[in-house]
């Protein structure tokens, strides 16, 4: 894996980038610009990095939310509250499809605070009613698969949301089936990490800086 050390000091505080790249997402997490960094020192001289911004790399490890035992970049999470998160689905069934979760790394539904469970389906709530109407839809389906046996494959809570219309499943329950194969692929593409080939980091995080813009 290759690593690359950043160091500057801004402001009072030491910067480091441990890594950037990641085993999820081989892309580095870097932005290009340019900026100017000054020590903190009494020298007035500043050292100007040509065109590499450090701006999300310089804290790599915070800026991925956790899935599970996964990495979640920044840029695939529209939507966040001090206790929850929303992101775009690696694979949707629906156009909208997205996921909803608590930051903090909670496997089963009975073990979220209840606060955290407040702030999930107040988030919940809040992103369905918006994708619904930005996708004219005419519905909405949330589900928790809360547990192995119920159809969770990622140890973290977590909600499906998806818009809905006529006809988009022959039968109206066929969509759980849907999900649960879909929860299935997903533990398979995070713990393989193989090349996409429906949906390319580029789309995801595109999907999601449209999404973010709707509750900006």
């Amino acid at each position: 894996m290759l690593k690359l050390q950043l160091f500057g000091n801004i402001g009072k505080g030491l910067v480091t980038t441990k890594s950037l790249f990641n085993n999820r997402n081989p892309r580095p997490n870097f932005y290009f610009s340019s900026r100017i960094i000054r020590s903190s020192s009494s020298s007035s001289s500043s050292v100007k990095f040509p065109k590499l911004l450090i701006l999300q790399a310089m804290a790599s490890e915070e800026e991925n939310y956790m899935f599970g035992p996964y990495k979640i970049h920044l840029n695939e999470v529209f939507y966040s509250t001090k206790l929850s998160f929303a992101m775009v689905n690696l694979r949707p069934l629906l156009p909208g499809h997205v996921l909803v979760c608590p930051r903090r790394e909670v496997k089963r539904f009975v073990d979220l605070t209840s606060d955290e469970t407040s702030d999930l389906w107040l988030t919940a709530q809040k992103i369905g009613g918006t994708l619904e109407h930005h996708h004219k839809a005419s519905s909405l389906t949330f589900t928790i698969q809360d547990g192995p046996h119920a159809g969770q494959t990622v140890p973290h809570v977590h909600i499906h949301i998806l818009p809905r219309a006529a006809g988009d499943f022959e039968k109206n329950d066929e969509i759980y089936d849907a999900l649960d194969e879909k929860e299935k692929e997903l533990k398979q593409k995070l713990d393989l990490d193989k090349e996409r080939k429906d949906r390319s980091y580029e789309d995801m995080a595109q999907e999601a800086a449209e999404y973010r813009k709707l509750f900006s």
